[in-house]
């Protein structure tokens, strides 16, 4: 994957997942419910979808790599448990980050809450991915995302108090608690994939595990929703499209991009709702609201611009050139060695 496509696909997969509120606003369905079943659908496909690719790489793999493994057996498999259980965490910080976020719109409002948990995710991302894998945001990163951070919450909140319920002390930590463990799985995935493992096996296993856990939220929810056609088409479009087709997007995005730009440019999502609601909801935005649009727009495209290239500079001194030294005779019978990376 080009590294300068990296971007454009965390981008296209912020647009899907701001499809998903409209999609669901046209369900009549519970939010829970409807969050519950969205994972459960999304992240099946995407086990599904892991395990072909799986069965697929070890049809294709030599039978020599058995023996290498049973040559050294220690560190690898060492190696395997750790990357595993690290993606079990992950995908209980999947689950675990859609109850916070709805525990926090009930309590504090849907406002202030998305701001609060979409807002902090990128910022506790940056921070996480600087103490982990020692990646420091740039000032470029760190103004750009204050001016999206800043954009994003004026276009939620309209410029006003945001939202009738006002602002509860135990949402807005929930709500952060939400921004923490969706960083948390951001920069776990994002390690991995580092590390070489396949995106979409990556994806497969934080979805999958995190669909396991809600089939109870989503049963204890009531889906009686998904027997009628309307709820159904809405439950495969919010599963297959918004959260399966945009985290493989995701995930083949961080293969080239930074985590922390990669959890900026997801900020993306609440403008397509936004522009969503305006064309398909006959919503308003306010003159306060367009505003804030700008301004995260302004940021993202900030954020999204390649790093300039270091070019080397002009007052460095130069190194003297060496004087060439004479050929020595060759010995009979000693093989040319011609340079290169071996």
């Amino acid at each position: 994957m080009h590294t300068r496509s990296g971007p454009f696909a965390v981008v296209a997969a912020a647009v899907l997942w701001g499809t998903a509120g409209t999609a669901g606003a046209l369900a009549a369905a519970d939010s829970v419910s409807l969050a519950a079943a969205r994972l459960v659908l999304g992240g099946a496909v995407l086990a599904a979808l892991a395990v072909s690719a799986h069965r697929r790489s070890l049809r294709r793999r030599p039978l020599d790599r058995s023996r290498e493994r049973v040559r050294t057996p220690g560190p690898g498999l060492a190696r395997w448990a750790r990357a595993h259980w690290t993606l079990a965490l992950g995908a209980a910080a999947v689950a675990a980050y859609q109850l916070c976020f709805f525990a926090a719109v009930h309590r504090t409002g849907v406002a202030i809450g998305t701001v609060v948990a979409i807002g902090s995710g990128p910022v506790f991302t940056g921070v996480l991915s600087w103490l982990v894998g020692r990646e420091r945001p740039t000032g470029r990163w760190a103004l750009a995302t204050a001016a999206a951070l800043a954009g994003c919450a004026v276009l939620v909140t309209g410029g006003g108090a945001g939202g009738e319920t006002g602002a509860d002390a135990a949402g807005i930590g929930l709500a952060l608690l939400g921004g923490l463990l969706y960083a948390f799985y951001v920069v776990v995935a994002a390690r991995a994939i580092g590390g070489g493992t396949d995106s979409g096996t990556v994806m497969g296993v934080l979805f999958g595990g995190a669909a396991v856990l809600m089939v109870p939220v989503l049963v204890l929810s009531g889906p009686v929703w998904l027997a009628r056609p309307g709820g159904l088409l809405t439950a495969l479009y919010l599963g297959c499209a918004t959260t399966a087709l945009a985290y493989l997007l995701y995930g083949r995005g961080l293969r080239t991009t930074p985590v922390a730009t990669a959890a900026t440019l997801a900020l993306a999502e609440p403008a397509v709702a936004a522009l969503l609601g305006v064309v398909a909801l006959r919503e308003r935005l306010s003159a306060v609201s367009w505003a804030g649009l700008a301004l995260l727009a302004a940021g993202l495209a900030v954020v999204a611009l390649p790093a300039r290239a270091r070019t080397p500079d002009a007052h460095a001194p130069e190194k003297p050139e060496q004087p060439e030294q004479p050929d020595k005779p060759e010995k009979p019978g000693t093989p040319k060695v011609t340079a290169g990376r071996h």
